[in-house]
């Protein structure tokens, strides 16, 4: 892998003229603005918020009246407002509990992470932002139980590949209407190309985007969708990313263009960070520093589960064969890669040993089973995902199974599709132990209408004995957790390239505790 000293990142970023904001620490060095006068609602991005901690949660809302203005500013001027925000037991605020404020500055997009505590354990509340004479739109969030206590349930939905141009974001419509405490987005919040599409929703800038106002841009055109925005003021997420944050594929810092250097990449990728954090309902603990952002964290629910949130693009080894689909060649096997980074990998492992709570979740990127092409004897593979990277698969699963941890499930995006798998100790032996679960979310909208079945499907289910289900469409997984037993629901749409879509449960399955493999629920209609 090509290393580049981040020592040498701040000159760069100077004479490439990159905002800096990460090294203020919070502190803005432009004037206040005493009376703001907004020149539109500056609330058009909605509300969000996220991480739920059993005292409190981060609330998310960024200024801006002119969401898409050129200059990324949303505008705004270069002038710091202060935010004021306030959380209550009910919609009309008749009760409210906490208030506060917090500066919107220039150097952060003017947007506003305020990470409230205070709040009691296991409880719904309202929460609203003001600026000026504005009031935003009222959002719904939800606290999680206390550390020592065993909720009866928690019910959750995870998404992830939002492609703008490819399709509605009917699922989000049917999402809020949900009965969830938490959503978890799986990465490819945007995605960083120049696609037009056929359906009117081209991104924006129309053209592939590297600068800092074009990533606002293309965030903040997401943020302009009624059903995703819904779907964030409804109930609090817990947000993770892949590749098209950033640019298709790109490992650590390497990038997939091979014209540009590491030099050049994390310029991109230090600005694509900020834009990120900007954007969504994060802690002060994740604002980023340069090329560098810590996301992967550990987000509990009682004793009933424990979110074990992954980064599996910022810190991982380039990837082997060339990358792509390919049969497996001898950089795959080296035992020196890695997906997560060594220190990530040892933060898991002891984590997931250390953890009381029933249910290990691991919020994962990228396909992690053995997903082989190939129905004959041979093996084809994909390099970006977990097949790319084996060895660290295979620690990963030997840490499960030598420090006894139980009743792991992982949940997973990017693939575009849904698809339900035992995971195996040894996938070459069928019978070989089973450490947990994996369930593949299929993608909002990125690939368009999609198909029940492909050929992809086809081969899958062919050559991987341990996998259950699969289908093509688009959707998002609903998930129930109880001591007992983890139900996971796929919920389907059968088109996105136009919009009203109706949603359906294509299929539902179960793992009770104790007992790893994944069952059909055949209780349920579908």
């Amino acid at each position: 892998m090509r290393r580049f000293a981040r020592r040498g990142f701040l000159g760069l970023a100077g004479a490439a003229g990159i905002s800096t904001a990460w090294t203020l620490s919070g502190f803005s060095a432009a004037k206040a603005w005493g009376a703001p006068a907004f020149s539109g609602d500056p609330f058009q991005l909605g509300v969000a918020s996220g991480d739920p901690e059993p005292d409190g949660v981060v609330l998310w809302t960024r200024l801006a009246p002119t969401p898409l203005a050129e200059d990324g500013r949303g505008g705004m001027p270069e002038l710091t407002v202060h935010v004021g925000w306030e959380v209550a037991e009910d919609e009309r605020f008749r009760r409210i509990v906490v208030r506060g404020k917090q500066k919107a500055t220039p150097e952060l997009g003017h947007s506003v992470h305020a990470e409230v505590t205070k709040l009691r354990p296991g409880r719904e509340y309202f929460y609203r932002f003001r600026a000026g004479d504005a009031v935003s739109p009222v959002g719904r969030t939800r606290t999680a139980p206390a550390g020592g206590a065993m909720p009866d349930e928690m019910r959750f939905a995870f998404a992830s590949c939002q492609n703008y141009p490819d399709g509605f974001y009917t699922a989000y419509q049917h999402m809020a209407q949900e009965n969830l405490d938490v959503v978890v987005h799986l990465g490819d919040y945007i995605y960083e190309g120049s696609a037009q599409g056929s359906i009117g929703r081209g991104h924006l800038p129309a053209a592939e985007i590297f600068s800092l106002a074009d990533y606002r841009i293309r965030h903040a055109q997401h943020k302009t969708d009624p059903d995703l925005r819904a779907a964030h003021a409804a109930f609090p997420w817990i947000v993770t990313w892949d590749d098209h944050e950033v640019e298709n594929n790109y490992a650590d810092e390497n990038s997939s263009d091979p014209d540009q250097s590491p030099e050049e990449f994390l310029q991109r990728r230090a600005l694509a960070y900020q834009a990120y954090y900007e954007h969504l309902p994060l802690r002060r603990s994740s604002l980023p520093h340069g090329p560098d952002l810590q996301l992967y964290r550990r987000v509990g629910y009682g004793q009933l589960a424990e979110f074990h949130v992954l980064d599996g693009r910022q810190y991982r080894s380039d990837q082997a064969c060339g990358d792509g689909l390919v049969v497996p060649c001898e950089e795959a096997a080296d035992p020196a890669r890695t997906m997560l980074g060594t220190a990530q990998e040892r933060w898991l492992a002891n984590g997931l040993a250390a953890s009381k709570a029933r249910w290990q979740i691991l919020a994962n990127q990228a396909v992690m089973v053995e997903a082989d092409r190939d129905p004959g004897p041979g093996k084809l593979l994909p390099m970006d995902n977990w097949n790319g990277y084996e060895p660290a698969r295979q620690r990963l699963f030997d840490a499960v199974a030598e420090r006894g941890v139980e009743n792991l499930v992982v949940i997973t995006g990017d693939a575009h599709a849904s698809m339900v798998t035992d995971l195996k100790l040894n996938f070459e032996d069928p019978a070989s132990t089973t450490v947990g679960a994996e369930f593949l979310g299929t993608s909002i909208t990125s690939g368009g209408n999609g198909s029940a079945m492909d050929t992809r499907g086809q081969e899958w289910l062919a050559a991987n004995p341990n996998m259950k289900y699969y289908s093509g469409l688009r959707g998002y997984v609903r998930c129930s957790v109880t001591d007992d037993e983890w139900r996971a629901d796929y919920r389907l749409v059968p088109f996105v390239r136009t919009p009203g879509a109706p949603v359906h449960t294509d299929a539902s399955f179960v793992v009770e505790a104790g007992h790893p493999g994944v069952q059909l629920d055949t209780s349920s209609a579908v």
